[in-house]
């Protein structure tokens, strides 16, 4: 790694630094059974006709179904193709599309509050009509996003190559925090679902000490490497999903479909609601940062994403139906951790007991999958400047060593948060994220058609604005009904992110801190104005 201030000088050196600042980069695309590059190298300030041609070229690339891919390769910009530092093992399809299914579920632990909030009616109609909305444009972009730029910054990245390092950067800063938000909630939702059969974990010292041994514990197993964590990811979701499908068996006799009609519009805790529709359907993006760890994240990741939003829909919809068509509807007792009542009388003690190990579980698998998410992203902007050079440094295992225990420093201190109150704070954070990239992916279609995209979405530019206006719309509705302390607090932290990116550029200017750019990564070039960097 070279620290960015000796480029720099190197650069004035040479006499070269306006014409790097004024030069766009390279594009090249290889397929694998063909060792040349497809089109020769193209310098950004060449002449007009030969620009043109290379965004019509961009305007004619094939669209590529989800799941499928076209065989490009992610070549350097301006750079030569050279094979990744090999920090161990390779994240396959099937452990990723469980970290996936963690990431954004983990199973239908959390959504009772929707039946509290809305009625069976259109708790039921929000699993089934919010994921249209929300998660697929998002795991689209995703797909698309992530094979452009297959490397841990995931939508730091993208958001950096669209709107420049600053954007990046506030982006990189309130995903992660609304990430180490998110990951707080576990530790409150294993104790809450184990509380009913040990009252002791409901509260005071026993609760603390409980939050945590899991957390150190958790934290371990991140420490021990990606695939360790994957594996234990597909382990942990095949226990709890399988209580599930046995409560829905047992339900058949017992259902009764006008149960599932219930609504009362008239009654709704809109907040509520969809907070808790919001929070237990976002977060597809996450993925993205652990992209540098993935086997050919090209053809892995849109695989994986496609089979975990199978996954996830199902394991929301499947198990509502069976616990409100099968038993008398009582609204205010559905809160977080209900499902094990609800297992106890549709099928005895055994069952409850199953569901609460089973949220136990799962718990623990978002916890892990979150925690590498967070940890993987910070390792990113610091491979890419971002952040100083120690957040680069791994472990013997080529896990972020300093990333896994900011973050587990951080959900520690919100741990003690209440399950409504992280939920809404994490939900407003990651709004702002959301909002960020919905607009990094419209700008790089515009400005670099050309950038090679091993899955993109079969529309034109005019088709990924209309992508983006649904989940913008419903970003705007859950803004809309915060509460005036979240959005206050939620402020307060954005606002901190806008002061932390100044002074750190500080600390590389002084060389209080060391800052390095990794020369395996490739490049995106940056104009002569900071906020204004294009991928070409």
């Amino acid at each position: 790694m070279v620290p960015l201030s000796e480029e720099r000088r190197s650069s004035t050196n040479s006499g070269r630094d306006a014409e790097i600042h004024a030069a766009a980069d390279t594009i090249s695309v290889v397929h694998h059974d063909d060792p040349k590059p497809q089109s020769p190298q193209i310098n950004g300030r060449e002449d007009h006709d030969h620009d043109q041609k290379l965004r019509e070229a961009g305007s004619r690339q094939t669209s590529i179904a989800m799941g499928d891919y076209n065989g490009a390769e992610y070549v350097g910009l301006n750079t030569i193709h050279s094979p990744r530092s090999n920090h161990g093992r390779k994240v396959s399809v099937l452990p990723l599309v469980f970290l996936i299914f963690y990431e954004v579920s983990g199973g239908p632990f959390g959504i009772e509050d929707s039946v509290n909030a809305a009625g069976p009616l259109l708790a039921l109609a929000g699993f089934l009509i919010f994921p249209l909305i929300w998660s697929v444009p998002e795991a689209l972009i995703t797909a698309e996003m992530g094979t452009m730029f297959p490397e841990n910054g995931g939508y730091v990245v993208w958001v950096s190559s669209a709107l420049g390092p600053f954007w990046g950067f506030q982006q990189g800063w309130m995903k992660w925090l609304s990430g180490v938000i998110d990951n707080a909630l576990y530790p409150v939702l294993f104790l809450d679902y184990l509380k009913s059969g040990i009252p002791a974990l409901g509260g005071g010292l026993p609760r603390v000490i409980a939050v945590l041994a899991i957390t150190i514990f958790l934290t371990y197993l991140n420490y021990r490497g990606l695939v360790i964590v994957g594996w234990v990811a597909v382990l942990l979701g095949i226990f709890s999903i399988l209580p599930f499908v046995v409560m829905g068996f047992i339900s058949i006799p017992k259902l009764q479909p006008k149960r599932w009609l219930v609504a009362d519009i008239h009654n709704v805790d809109w907040n509520l609601y969809l907070n808790t529709l919001f929070w237990n359907l976002n977060y597809w993006d996450s993925i993205s940062t652990l992209a540098g760890e993935v086997e050919n994240p090209r053809k892995t990741l849109p695989t994986a994403l496609f089979y975990a939003l199978i996954l996830v829909v199902l394991g929301y919809f499947f198990p509502l139906l069976s616990g409100t068509g099968a038993i008398p509807l009582q609204r205010e007792l559905w809160t977080d951790g209900y499902f094990s009542d609800v297992a106890k009388i549709i099928g005895g003690v055994w069952l409850r007991w199953w569901i609460q190990g089973a949220a136990a579980m799962s718990n623990m698998g978002m916890f892990v999958a979150e925690m590498s998410s967070d940890s993987f992203q910070l390792l990113g902007m610091a491979e890419r400047g971002m952040l100083p050079e120690f957040f680069a440094k791994r472990s013997r295992y080529g896990t972020p060593l300093v990333g896994i225990l900011f973050s587990a420093s951080g959900v520690l201190l919100l741990s003690w948060l209440s399950f409504q109150e992280i939920v809404a704070a994490e939900n407003f954070m990651y709004c702002f994220g959301m909002m960020l990239e919905f607009i990094a992916f419209v700008r790089l279609r515009m400005i670099a058609p050309a950038a090679p995209r091993p899955y993109k979405i079969p529309v034109g530019t005019v088709g990924a604005i209309l992508l983006c206006i649904p989940p913008t719309i419903l970003i705007g509705v859950v803004l809309f009904f915060s509460s005036v302390k979240v959005m206050v607090v939620s402020l307060v932290a954005v606002m901190l992110g806008l002061i932390l990116y100044p002074c750190l550029k500080q600390c590389e200017k002084k060389r209080w801190l060391i800052f390095s750019t990794s020369p395996d990564l490739p490049d995106f070039h940056t104009s002569t104005r900071e906020n204004e960097t294009l991928v070409d």
